[in-house]
This record gives C-alpha cells, sequence and structure tokens, in this order.
C-alpha cells in the first residue's frame, strides 16, 4: 500500500493516470505478487484515509492523485521566489528546487525547471545563512543575546573579518527583509544602541546564555519605515512639501498614519521622522521637485551636499 501511494504521488497527474496493469507491474519490479482486486482494495483504503484518488472510468480504469497539498501553479510561484532570491545562495537554490519537485508528479516536476532572470543581482556565497537565521530567530522567540563575527572586503575584494575578528554581542528583535537582502535589527552591545546586520555577511553564529537588551518599544514594521534602504541613521523629524499627485507615494513609504496638513490648493505638508541618509536624499530625488525638503536646516544643507557632488 505505501508502494502505491509513492508510486501514484510521483507517477500520476491528470494528464498522466495510471491504470491497473501499471499498478501491478510496479509492484512486481518491487517483487510483489497481486491482483486487480488487491489494487481496487488497496486504491480503496488510501481514498479512506484522505488520499485524493481520481478514477477515470473507461474500458480500463485509470487513477491519478487529484488534490495535493501543493498545486503546480503554487509551486511554480514559490520556485520563481527561491529561483529569484539573493538571499539564497545557487547551490542552495537548486536543493529546494529539486524538493519542491518532490511535492508533485515527476511529470510536473520537470516543468519547475525553469530559470528566472534577475535584474543584475548575485546570489551569496555564504552556505551558513540558513543556519544562521535558524539560530537568530530562536534567540528573538527565547528572548536570548547572540554572538558573532562580521565580514567586509577590502579593495582587492578579499573577504576580512571586522575589528581584527572582534565578536558582537548583540539582542536580536527582528529580522527584517529589505532589497532581497535579510537584516538583523536589535540592540548592539557595541554601538550601545538599536542596530542591524546583514545576516549573509554575519559568520560563528551563536546563542548566548544571557538575556536579550530589552526594548518593548519596538516596532519592526515603524523601523522599516524610517530607516530608508537599511541605511543606519539617527533619526530626525523632517518636514516635507508635496504636490498633491503624490500623496499615494507618500502613503506607500510612510503609511496612511503620516502627519499631513493642506499647504495651498496644489500641495500638502507631510512631517515624518526618518534616518536622513543618502537613500532617503535619492527617494526625494526620484519625484524631480514634487516632493521638496524644508526642515531642518542641517538636512537641507546635507542634500544640497549630495545635490552638488552629483553634479
Amino acid at each position: 500500500m505505501l508502494l502505491l501511494q509513492q508510486y501514484l504521488y510521483e507517477h500520476t497527474d491528470d494528464q498522466h493516470p495510471a491504470s491497473v496493469a501499471d499498478i501491478l507491474a510496479f509492484w512486481r519490479e518491487h517483487g510483489i505478487q497481486a491482483g486487480r482486486k488487491s489494487v481496487y482494495s488497496a486504491i480503496e483504503v488510501l481514498q479512506s484515509n484522505g488520499m485524493d484518488i481520481v478514477c477515470v472510468k473507461s474500458t480500463q480504469n485509470r487513477y491519478f492523485v487529484g488534490e495535493r497539498l501543493f498545486e503546480l501553479p503554487e509551486l511554480k510561484l514559490l520556485v520563481d521566489a527561491v529561483e529569484s532570491s539573493r538571499f539564497i545562495t545557487a547551490k542552495k537554490s537548486e536543493r529546494l528546487i529539486e524538493k519542491l519537485g518532490k511535492l508533485t508528479s515527476e511529470s510536473h516536476a520537470r516543468q519547475l525547471e525553469r530559470h528566472i532572470y534577475m535584474d543584475g543581482t548575485a546570489k551569496p556565497e555564504n552556505e551558513c545563512i540558513y543556519y544562521s537565521v535558524d539560530e537568530i530567530h530562536n534567540a528573538i522567540q527565547e528572548k536570548r543575546q547572540i554572538t558573532f563575527q562580521y565580514y567586509e572586503y577590502t579593495p582587492q575584494k578579499e573577504k576580512i573579518l571586522k575589528h581584527n575578528g572582534y565578536r558582537y554581542q548583540f539582542s536580536p528583535y527582528a529580522l527584517i527583509w529589505s532589497r532581497d537582502c535579510y537584516y538583523a535589527v536589535g540592540w548592539s552591545e557595541k554601538h550601545g544602541k538599536l542596530a542591524q546586520f546583514r545576516v549573509d555577511r554575519m559568520v560563528a553564529v551563536e546563542s548566548s546564555d544571557q538575556a536579550a537588551v530589552c526594548k518593548p518599544d519596538f516596532d519592526p514594521a515603524e523601523y522599516v519605515r524610517k530607516i530608508f534602504g537599511m541605511y543606519p541613521d539617527d533619526l530626525c523629524t523632517v518636514e516635507l512639501l508635496c504636490d498633491n499627485e503624490v500623496m499615494r507615494s507618500v502613503i506607500d513609504r510612510f503609511s496612511e498614519d503620516v502627519s499631513t496638513v493642506t499647504a495651498d490648493d496644489g500641495h500638502f505638508k507631510a512631517i515624518v521622522e526618518v534616518a536622513p541618509s543618502p537613500p532617503f536624499f535619492a527617494w526625494v530625488f526620484t519625484f524631480c521637485g514634487k516632493i521638496r525638503i524644508l526642515g531642518p536646516e542641517e538636512v537641507l544643507d546635507e542634500m544640497r551636499g549630495m545635490a552638488a557632488w552629483l553634479q
């Protein structure tokens, strides 16, 4: 019966049903001699235990697995997500897609062998990412600290550990996915404040017995809205003058809770708390003057400096 279940899952679908003769031949390949009644009986038992086996009635009845845990279109979406993810290494992508293929028939699995062409992003090489993510998740759930080392690149593109292999002591609060990268956000003992680290650049991640430094008011969604491009910087309150037509873009970025007031018939003002970083200024630039910074003056000076450098 287990062999029959395996055979139906792996070899049948709506386009490739199996006859009783096919099933008997498969059983014989595995040293099982049985008759047609045994096939009918086994199928009945599998159906009564929840397996969706569809019978195509004809002169010779044929059978295939109907509903599965994942339908083929769902598997295609998952494969596309794995294939296009910059977070998952090429080797791991191949292995995960192979595993996803085992959730459907061999025929349908061949349809999962396709490639997504990405916009110039490269796959990482750090195969330890998956274990790091698991360790960080466990620490978040158990409210424990972790320690790790962090690497950077030399001008010759060689990986080196930062600060001669210094082990960071860190209380993780959340894992955030941004721009196709994973970031661990939490309290850094070294920096004495909230900080973030790219997970694919963290190595030798280990759990600690020490309880995490608690920050009950931390809101991951709010953090993402304020820290543009996951570029760390001190937050400040910025006043924006915006054309009415960009209200949708402002809400997309800062949510419907963003503080706004009417300035005149064609404009509104928005008060936002952000990190005045290059990604924030780049976001403002993309609107070609339809969003302008009114203050504070030091933020305006930073933006003018960036604009002058670009020129």
